[in-house]
């Protein structure tokens, strides 16, 4: 069942972040989640289907000192919103509420981060059962969809196992992404035979090009042993806002999937690194009258 949590934050002093905040914010939720379930913890970390989706800080920043840092500060809340659809998110849920939503009111709940610590304020979660995504699909049968995919943070869709990224919301790139989510996760019998040919052939994308950017954003660090001393990694990705139609003569079925999809996308997030911070999307499907 997939579900989201939706954390909201205070800095208890003010410091810097990286700009790119989402793998600090996933190894101190990681942090905090192995305190109390170390198996969890590493299942989380090394699921390679990324049963974990975070959206990083999101709120009112300063500039920071620092090139490519901002400034958190006390006066202001930060919001941040995790997806999980891994089979056993009952288990990573119950890990990770447990120690916020049950103890907020009993005790402060810090995230410790590189530069200062967050305290947890908020905890909000909300869930939405297979069954259900379909039923949401079945009420929109005979009508004209749009789907309106807003990408927050930058979104790295890698072709197969290549060294290359799309730069741009292609709409079999997003889509096929978000497939092999499904895919992974989803009851054998709701799985979806659906190639790429048709995604291309049947959507029709409308890109906003003013909101339209690129990115290179640090997803990791790793010991280089030549340099004795670690080193970031960086992927490269894009943010921005796109429409998807659908052409008129697609098929009922594949039209289904595209909307179950769009909206599985918000507990998922879409292409690779999103348990650090990638790819989250705000997606809206609208009947167009």
């Amino acid at each position: 069942m997939p579900q989201k949590i939706i954390l909201k934050f205070k800095p208890k002093t003010k410091f810097e972040i990286p700009a790119s905040n989402g793998y600090q914010i996933y190894s101190a939720l990681l942090a905090r989640i192995k305190s109390g379930n170390e198996e969890i913890s590493k299942h989380i970390h090394d699921s390679s289907i990324g049963s974990v989706s975070t959206s990083g800080l999101s709120g009112r920043f300063r500039r920071g000192e620092r090139q490519n840092y901002r400034t958190i500060s006390p006066d202001n809340v930060y919001e941040t919103r995790i997806g999980i659809i891994d089979p056993k998110e009952s288990e990573i849920f119950k890990a990770l509420i447990s120690q916020l939503l049950f103890s907020i009111s009993e005790e402060n709940i810090v995230i410790e981060l590189d530069g200062g610590d967050l305290e947890v304020v908020e905890c909000q979660s909300e869930d939405e059962s297979f069954d259900q995504i379909l039923g949401k699909v079945a009420e929109l049968n005979g009508k004209t969809i749009s789907i309106n995919v807003k990408f927050k943070t930058p979104t790295c869709i890698q072709y197969k196992n290549s060294k290359s990224y799309e730069m741009f919301p292609h709409r079999t790139a997003v889509f096929y992404s978000l497939l092999s989510k499904w895919n992974s996760i989803c009851p054998s019998e709701l799985k979806m035979d659906l190639e790429r040919d048709e995604i291309s052939r049947y959507i029709l994308e409308m890109p906003d090009a003013s909101s339209y950017q690129t990115h290179n954003v640090m997803i990791n660090t790793i010991f280089d042993k030549n340099k004795g001393h670690y080193r970031p990694i960086f992927n490269p990705g894009f943010t921005g806002k796109c429409t998807y139609m659908f052409s008129k003569n697609v098929p009922q079925d594949i039209k289904n999937a595209i909307l179950i999809l769009s909206i599985f996308a918000e507990y998922s997030g879409v292409g690779s690194a999103v348990s650090r911070g990638c790819g989250c999307v705000d997606v809206e499907v609208n009947e167009v009258l």
